[in-house]
């Protein structure tokens, strides 16, 4: 009787015990690291420019369609320019935007301004001056041309030679010299020509700049 008692003792401690460990699985697994789900691919999309970054792309030069359109005439001529010099191409070249004037116009008017002066604001010369010629185009104050101060500022300068091209009749369809001249009245008619195509480089460098 007692040996049947302790078997059924044993029995029952072995199937508590056998119970326990079942009952504690799910909870231990239950514990483990739940797994990464898969993340959604990234597709990178090209940026567009902004608006700065368009406005800071440099425009076009101009053709020489726009700045020489009828070639050159004879042997042109070319100087190295000084800081100084290459200021007053870019202010004849503000000048003739202001005055609504295109890049031919540019043109012409440093290819005078270089002839005149090379490009240099000129003050009275004294015995070497050609009467009281002063400034960029060697304008004359005794001629009508404005007062000392105003023909030796380039923006007034520019715009007084510019106003008297815009009268010649048909300038845009003449050779540079040509137009030049209608407006310089010069001793030297032809010598303006020479300076076309470094005035047309000047104005394709600073135009749009």
């Amino acid at each position: 009787m007692n040996n049947t008692i302790l078997r059924k003792t044993v029995i029952a401690l072995a199937g508590l015990t056998f119970s326990g460990a079942v009952a504690a699985g799910p909870p231990a697994a239950a514990m483990a690291a739940p797994s990464t789900p898969a993340q959604p691919a990234v597709t990178q999309v090209a940026e567009k420019p902004t608006a700065h970054e368009v406005a800071a792309k440099p425009a076009d030069k101009p053709g020489k369609d726009k700045l020489m359109p009828h070639g050159v005439q004879g042997e042109q001529s070319s100087i190295p320019l000084s800081g100084e010099q290459v200021a007053n191409s870019k202010a004849i070249i503000a000048a003739t935007k202001k005055a609504g004037m295109d890049e031919r116009a540019a043109v012409v008017a440093i290819a005078t301004s270089l002839q005149e002066s090379k490009l240099e604001n000129l003050g009275h010369l004294g015995d070497t001056n050609d009467h009281d010629s002063q400034g960029l185009f060697q304008q004359r104050p005794s001629s009508g041309w404005g007062s000392v101060e105003q023909i030796t500022d380039p923006e007034y300068s520019t715009t007084a030679f510019l106003s008297a091209l815009k009268r010649v009749d048909g300038w845009h369809d003449m050779p540079l010299t040509e137009a030049a001249q209608a407006v310089q009245v010069s001793a030297y008619p032809f010598h303006y020509a020479q300076w076309e195509t470094q005035a047309a480089n000047l104005v394709a460098d600073h135009w749009n700049s």
